[in-house]
């Protein structure tokens, strides 16, 4: 049950993480949003080594940042998979 136990955390991490680049790309939409806040700047801090390895593949298009589209669905790739092993090893009682 613990190696089932770690992958569940695990999981619930990347989930809590989806949550907070949701966050973040949502308040890219108001280019007033004063980003040296200490709460955003934790904020971008957190979320942008991950957005920035997708920003170097995908560059903005018409002025929009598309990027977060491929970031979200690899996250959320990985957070399934999370899932089912930890389901796998719960299964077989691990």
């Amino acid at each position: 049950m613990v190696v089932g136990e770690i992958f569940t955390v695990l999981a619930y991490t990347a989930q809590l993480f989806s949550y907070l680049l949701l966050i973040r790309v949502l308040l890219t939409w108001f280019p007033g949003v004063d980003w040296n806040n200490g709460v955003l700047s934790a904020l971008s801090s957190i979320t942008d080594p991950y957005l920035n390895i997708f920003r170097g593949i995908i560059p903005p298009i018409g002025g929009f940042d598309i990027s977060s589209l491929l970031a979200f669905f690899l996250l959320n790739f990985i957070m399934n998979a999370l899932f089912g092993v930890a389901r796998n090893f719960y299964s077989i009682g691990y």
